[in-house]
């Protein structure tokens, strides 16, 4: 039986206004915030999180922060994807040593592993830890398709029991469920709703940043009461945040909308552009008619 369920938040990464620097007191807040609201789990150093815009000291400080801070109320993964299988095994021993419950991992992003390769990286990161993995399905990002077979082969690897399924097909998370059996747990990523509805047992969602209780309410009306006609009433309420942090405005529509509601997160590392005229024109649309506050 799966351990971690529930909306897990794919985390910002507060920095100051320059960029140059983590803004601490704002993530404890932020962490704090989001625990109290009701978020079932935390996921620093994903995409959201720009964890290729971070140093190496710098994920070793979010790490820390985020460790010390949930201070174990809610599960904490931690994203520890590389292009290096050897870089993707020290961050999750690094992640693993630090006190993380488990870790998320994107495939390498650029050489466009084939199906072996991508078995041996996973199983070469299972080997050297034992905390639950989370692969992470997104060939938008990491031009790598994990079609369900190959995710039934990589459930057979220790450790790997858990798949962020994003992609907009949701026919992805009935055909895992049905491959994979109990030996994998399915989160949504993109359409978190409808995979609740396929069997999904948790939602690694962008738009919890700035509603993380109405986020985690989907969980408890999809899958914990299963009222299917409260949970789509719940839907179309937040559905203008799913669709305002979508696409390519995940990271600056998000700090965005949460430097409106007072969390001065600062700006999106470049080449990310802050939102420009016309997206900060919909975030604050959003921000005002849906009364997003902390």
């Amino acid at each position: 039986m799966s351990k971690y369920k529930g909306t897990f938040t794919v985390s910002i990464t507060p920095f100051t206004k320059d960029g140059k620097a983590i803004e601490e007191a704002v993530l404890r807040q932020f962490i704090d915030w989001q625990i109290n609201q009701g978020i079932h789990g935390l996921i620093p150093l994903g995409s959201t999180g720009e964890f290729l815009s971070l140093t190496e000291d710098e994920r070793k400080q979010v790490i820390q922060i985020y460790v010390e801070q949930v201070n174990k109320r809610v599960p904490l993964f931690i994203g520890t994807a590389a292009e290096n299988t050897w870089d993707a095994v020290r961050y999750s021993e690094e992640a693993q040593k630090m006190g993380a419950d488990g870790v998320m991992i994107i495939p390498p992003f650029y050489s466009t592993p084939t199906d072996d390769e991508l078995h041996q990286h996973y199983k070469s990161i299972s080997d050297a830890i034992s905390i639950p993995i989370m692969i992470y399905n997104n060939p938008a990002t990491s031009n790598v398709d994990m079609l369900p077979p190959l995710v039934a082969r990589l459930a057979e690897i220790e450790n790997v029991s858990y798949i962020k399924e994003s992609t907009i097909d949701v026919t992805r998370v009935r055909d895992i469920v049905k491959l994979c059996g109990d030996k994998m747990t399915v989160f949504g990523g993109i359409m978190g709703y409808e995979s609740y509805l396929n069997g999904a047992k948790g939602w690694v969602a962008v738009g919890s940043n700035l509603m993380p209780k109405a986020f985690a309410d989907m969980y408890k009306y999809c899958v914990e009461e299963v009222n299917v006609e409260v949970a789509r009433k719940l839907y179309d309420e937040i559905l203008p945040v799913v669709n305002l942090v979508g696409k390519h405005r995940y990271v600056s529509a998000t700090k965005a909308v949460l430097d409106m509601m007072g969390l001065a997160v600062g700006p999106p590392r470049p080449p990310r552009l802050p939102s420009s005229e016309s997206e900060l024109s919909w975030a604050k649309k959003t921000f005002e008619e849906m009364k997003l506050k902390l």
